[in-house]
């Protein structure tokens, strides 16, 4: 699997932004670093949900405000400061889908669906494909999530971890008990 070189990074690179949060922490306008490095990232994981545009920059217009007011907050916990910024965005998210002012989505290609439709039978069909499609809205949103991170993002268990606010080992367990889960579903659909 391959992984984000953005959540991957040497202690010499973690250090070099530890120092620039620290300077962000005093004057906000050393914040700027920070944005132009991950701003398009937190876009990215915000329009694949949302899948309007003007939504989601609003949303990751509210993640990188909340960051900056709530910098003082910030502790190192030896990961990038990406993974602070997607927890954020996670929590903007959700408020938005609870305010109705989004709908969720889950944005696959081709190749991501027919890799999990493999995993839950021997053969790869247009019908297969369509039930799978059915079958994770009916997953929890906590699932969905996993299951989008793991499977469409291909994100790390560690930085799934960190960005849902778990450990690895539990992120591995829920991953899996998601993937039970959406096999269930999928086999009782018809």
């Amino acid at each position: 699997m391959k992984t984000n070189a953005m959540y991957y990074q040497s202690s010499f690179l973690l250090a070099e932004e530890l120092q620039i949060i620290e300077k962000a922490k005093l004057n906000p306008a050393h914040f700027a670093p920070l944005y132009k490095k991950y701003h398009e990232a937190i876009f990215r994981y915000v329009i694949k949900r949302v899948d309007e545009e003007e939504a989601a920059y609003d949303i990751t217009s509210c993640v990188f405000i909340k960051a900056l007011t709530n910098i003082q907050r910030y502790e190192f916990r030896g990961v990038p400061f990406s993974s602070w910024l997607f927890r954020i965005a996670k929590s903007e998210l959700y408020q938005s889908f609870r305010d109705n002012k989004t709908k969720r989505t889950v944005n696959i290609d081709s190749i991501q669906i027919a890799q999990l439709v493999e995993d839950f039978t021997e053969v790869y069909s247009e019908e297969n494909k369509a039930k799978l499609l059915k079958a994770l809205p009916l997953l929890k949103e906590n699932q969905l999530q996993l299951i989008e991170m793991r499977f469409f993002e291909k994100r790390s268990f560690r930085e799934m971890g960190e960005i849902i606010g778990l450990t690895e080992n539990n992120t591995k367990v829920k991953t899996f008990r998601a993937l039970v889960k959406l096999k269930d579903i999928f086999n009782k659909l018809k």
